[in-house]
């Protein structure tokens, strides 16, 4: 046993690099020979060999079809060695064109559906080549491309395909390799093409400049690409990430609204959204869903949603597009193989590879036609010879012993070659008639020419660029088609102030929050006493809550009940004619599914001398000076930290002019404090903390990112904030609404001035005539009327010059007739006129306006018994 191996060299190798090298080769295997489409034809080696197993087979788009199962038993036999569900599963993908944008395979059976469906067993179905894989192999058998053995070196295969369209990009490719993976989506073959013909010309553009004729990624489904930075990033790095939303139409049936889905994102199973969309309707985790069915047919998609009566559509699809694959993420990866190697791509690398890659096939075609004319050019000047001397030659034959002899003379006599005396040997009498020896004197006029013509394109590069593209046009012509996917602009995105003129517009949002912008000049001014003009038309159940004018740059900040504050540029609203209902809120501002915006304030500016006050239903409240929101941002900012079982009521913007905060709650206290005013001592200096930092009598300014302090302190159990204000002078008038209808206007100085935290006086006299509690506040403007809202929908309007004054510790008379069973659940002013008319030259300027009875999309709790119509 000592001497077994004494004769054997033996190798010490570390098990480390042993496993290390194992196993970089099996993820180069995956990465090269499985995973990865190659740049040059886009294609993975199971796409070629199935391809090119059909051409061997002769399946072309005018073939007969054959069984799949043929197909795959060529494939796997002669090129992949793997499984067979692995070639029929990429063979079935082919044929879908729901997953490429065209389909490379011909299938005829059941190749599967958009509803997730399995294809049909391979035994099943049949399959041919489409007219466009005819163009993905053309010139092949022209030594165009290298071939390489086989898995069992028996045969041989195309390492890369000859293709003439740029696949990689039409049909687009995923693949998980090991360390890497690629995710490539379609495009529009007419676009594709438009580029690479520019790019043929300029090879140095850039992707800025190719998508002037790449819009983006167009899928196969169809859907809406929202937003270009994604698709600008993909195209300049290679990586990237687009939102794709499903395309609707809403449509009405009697007072109710229908949404219906026309296209659905790329790769999203239909069968599994509906499912999807009817368990959140069920679990009322999205609101106002009555009915989901499918009435998809082979005319195409049709997914119905039926909405309730009192649902908003345009606040229902913003719920579906956050909680449903109605809207989906692509992340692009430009990764592709390229001389064996993976590499990420931008797109005009990945156009010059195929600009490359064409000309490389075109100079190995025009090699071997000018080879093979040169060829056959080179026996008809044998043939010419021979017909010349015809006795001569058939006496030369005749007198040969063989035909080797004869061979032998003919090319010592004429000084011909074997090939050309070979020929002559086998050339037939009939080539000796005048016919055909002119027939014979033509075609090797004709192949002069064209050697002449493959010689020129061999030395000219223009020559070449022509012929790539009129092949390139010629593809166009035969399959482009139109782009299926929208793109529609973000604006979050975009920066174009610089590119909108700021000019005066007047804003209207109304109860249910619909919003819109009207240039100022569709209001003519008028006479004192005019009626006016119709501003807006609004459903029964809506009207306008507030307008203003602004300009163009100005910006709202909408605070939702949640503590986020979120911004949008008046010109970022769109604009509409006076009659127009405007556009839902919620679709123009990133909100989530729960959240309610309780307070809409305009600003011109981010002035440190403003601040932004937030009140919350547990008393807190808290001043942050403005400038701190002055970065604005698309999904918002937290602005307070709040509490668990805590919410946002309203928020105000102070001024320097504005002196107290007033905060109103549902059974009936109400506090008066400084905003500003800070303690002092008998000699009028700042009475200082522990922390040598001045004390407030009101409320100190914080940080976004802090509490707030206490501003009332509740005297009965289960008492919560309904409203607040910010006050500038005591002589301004306060009009307090109950639950019954009863209201009463008061003065400012009737409520006693406390210190912040107190527990306040009596803002009404609660009663069974007023109800158990206060609805709201407004302050008195004589030149509006008060809107009030039913807990059963109804909308109330009141003339404020109608309701009389009266103390601070009284109930007050009734403004609202409500029945039994009803009662009022919110407040709001409303321009006078009716038909919401608005007089613009009294219309409210952007800072200080009181817009904190926006509780848009608040709907009043089970506990009050609410159900408000129609507001979200």
């Amino acid at each position: 046993m000592e001497n077994l191996f004494e004769n054997q060299d033996i190798i010490n190798i570390n098990i480390e690099d042993s496993i290390k090298a194992s196993y970089l080769d099996y993820s180069m295997s995956v990465i090269i020979g499985r995973a990865l489409p190659d740049a040059k034809d886009g294609l993975k080696p199971v796409h070629r060999r199935i391809l090119y197993a059909m051409h061997d087979l002769n399946m072309s788009a005018r073939a007969p079809y054959k069984k799949s199962a043929r197909i795959v038993g060529d494939v796997i036999g002669k090129y992949h060695p793997h499984g067979d569900s692995s070639v029929y599963d990429a063979l079935v993908r082919m044929a879908q064109n729901f997953s490429m944008r065209a389909p490379l395979v011909d299938g005829q059976g059941n190749f599967g559906s958009i509803d997730g469906d399995n294809a049909a067993a391979m035994r099943y179905t049949e399959a041919r080549m489409t007219r466009i894989s005819e163009d993905v192999l053309r010139d092949i058998d022209k030594d165009t491309v290298n071939f390489v053995p086989n898995y069992d070196d028996t045969l041989k295969e195309p390492d890369i395909l000859p293709t003439r369209v740029p696949t990689l990009l039409l049909n687009g490719s995923e693949g998980i390799a090991v360390g890497m993976a690629t995710k490539i989506p379609p495009h529009n073959l007419g676009e594709l093409i438009d580029a690479v013909l520019h790019m043929v010309d300029n090879p140095t553009a850039t992707a800025d400049e190719l998508m002037e004729f790449i819009q983006g990624p167009d899928f196969p489904t169809g859907g809406t690409i929202f937003g270009r930075r994604g698709i600008i990033d993909a195209y300049n790095t290679g990586r990237g990430r687009v939102k794709i939303r499903a395309k609707h139409h809403i449509e009405t049936k009697g007072k109710k609204e229908i949404i219906v889905l026309d296209e659905l994102p790329y790769q999203v199973n239909k069968s599994r959204l509906i499912e999807q969309i009817a368990n959140l309707a069920k679990d009322k985790q999205i609101e106002g869903i009555s009915e989901v069915r499918d009435e998809s047919d082979r005319e195409g998609i049709r997914v119905v949603i039926e909405l309730k009566k009192d649902a908003m559509g345009e606040i229902v699809l913003n719920n579906l597009y956050k909680s449903t694959p109605m809207e989906t993420t692509f992340g692009i990866i430009l990764l592709a193989v390229y001389n064996k190697e993976p590499k990420v791509f931008n797109l005009p690398d990945l156009l010059n590879v195929f600009v490359s890659h064409r000309k490389t096939v075109i100079i190995r075609r025009t090699i071997f036609d000018l080879e093979k004319a040169k060829a056959r050019a080179h026996i008809l000047e044998g043939l010419k010879i021979a017909v010349d001397n015809i006795d001569e030659v058939v006496k030369i034959i005749r007198s040969s012993e063989n035909d080797a002899d004869a061979r032998a003379k003919l090319e010592e006599r004429f000084s011909l070659s074997q090939i050309q005396s070979q020929a002559i040997l086998d050339m037939r009498l009939g080539r000796l008639t005048g016919l055909q020896r002119d027939k014979l004197e033509a075609e090797y006029q004709e192949l002069l020419t064209l050697i002449a013509e493959l010689e020129a394109i061999l030395k000219s590069e223009e020559k070449l660029n022509d012929i790539i593209k009129e092949e390139l046009v010629e593809i166009k012509d035969k399959y482009a088609d139109e782009r299926r996917t929208e793109i529609e602009d973000s604006y979050d995105e975009i920066d174009i102030e610089d590119l909108i003129p700021n000019e005066p517009m007047v804003v209207t949002i109304t109860h249910n929050g619909y919003v819109k912008r009207v240039p100022i000049k569709s209001y003519e001014k008028q006479r004192r006493g005019g009626k006016g003009k119709v501003a807006v038309t609004t459903h029964d159940d809506d009207f306008i809550e507030k307008f203003f004018v602004s300009n163009t740059h100005d910006t709202l900040m909408f605070i939702t009940n949640m503590g986020q504050l979120y911004w949008l540029k008046v010109y970022r609203i769109p604009e509409g004619s006076r009659t127009a209902k405007g556009k839902a809120v919620v679709n123009l501002i990133n909100l989530r599914p729960d959240e309610k915006i309780m307070a809409i304030l305009p600003t011109t500016d981010f002035d440190e001398q403003k601040s932004l006050a937030f009140f919350t239903k547990n008393g807190v409240v808290k001043r942050t000076a403005l400038n701190e929101f002055s970065n604005i941002r698309s999904n918002g900012v937290r602005a307070i930290v709040l509490d668990d079982d805590d919410e946002i009521v309203t928020a105000q913007i102070t001024l320097p002019e504005s002196k107290y905060f007033m905060i109103f709650t549902a059974l009936g206290q109400v506090i008066r404090f400084y905003i500003w005013e800070k303690k002092v001592d008998e000699e009028g200096n700042p009475v200082l903390d522990k922390d040598g930092k001045e004390q407030y009598l009101g409320v100190k300014p914080q940080g976004r990112t802090t509490r707030g302090v206490r501003g009332i302190k509740f005297k009965s159990k289960g008492d919560y904030v309904v409203d607040a204000d910010v006050i500038e002078n005591e002589q301004q008038e306060l009009l307090t609404v109950s639950e019954k209808g009863v209201g009463k206007r008061t003065e400012v100085e009737a409520y006693r001035l406390t210190n912040r935290a107190g527990s306040g006086v009596a803002s009404m006299k609660l009663s069974n005539k007023t109800g158990k509690t206060v609805v709201g506040n407004v302050i008195v403007d004589e030149d509006q009327d008060l809107m009030a809202l039913t807990s059963i929908g109804k909308m109330i309007r009141v003339d404020m010059q109608s309701i009389r004054k009266a103390g601070r510790n009284t109930s007050g008379v009734t403004i609202v007739n409500v029945d039994k069973n009803d009662k009022v659940v919110s407040i709001a002013k409303c321009p006078k006129e009716e038909d919401d008319e608005l007089d613009i030259e009294n219309a409210d300027t952007m800072d200080g306006i009181d817009l904190h009875e926006f509780n848009l999309l608040d709907t009043p709790s089970e506990e009050n018994n609410n159900e408000e119509k129609g507001n979200e």
